[in-house]
């Protein structure tokens, strides 16, 4: 990894965790279902599938993924989060928000990704 590659994975990887920590510092629930780590992956998934467009369609080079899709997008969504909050959820036997918590970051991260990639076609392609 050359010097500049590696400066933009730190800067996309700090500006990520930023807005991780700023989204998720003040716990919102939904009863009991943490919303907080939902919305930075469905966030996250969404600016990924946004970034996959624009990198196609201007041919950007690979440093830039390791700015937006690694470190930006890879810092912002967390999996160990939800693996936290799936496992608390567990302890508590909150067994039907547990499975409600594990079936919307997934299914909504993977829509949303897919929701930023038909948005970013919709722009660039007008």
């Amino acid at each position: 990894m050359k010097g500049l590659e590696f400066f933009l994975l730190a800067i996309g990887s700090v500006l990520g965790a930023f807005l991780r920590y700023k989204l998720t510092e003040s716990p919102l629930l939904f009863n009991t279902l943490p919303l907080n780590v939902l919305l930075v992956n469905v966030i996250g998934a969404f600016i990924l599938g946004a970034f996959v467009i624009v990198s196609e369609q201007w041919n950007l080079d690979g440093k830039y993924s390791l700015f937006a899709a690694v470190g930006f997008c890879g810092s912002l969504t967390t999996m160990s989060s939800f693996a936290l909050d799936s496992e608390n959820l567990l302890e508590n036997s909150h067994y039907g928000t547990l499975l409600i918590n594990a079936f919307a970051n997934v299914s909504f991260s993977i829509i949303a990704l897919f929701g930023g990639k038909f948005f970013m076609s919709a722009i660039i392609n007008n």
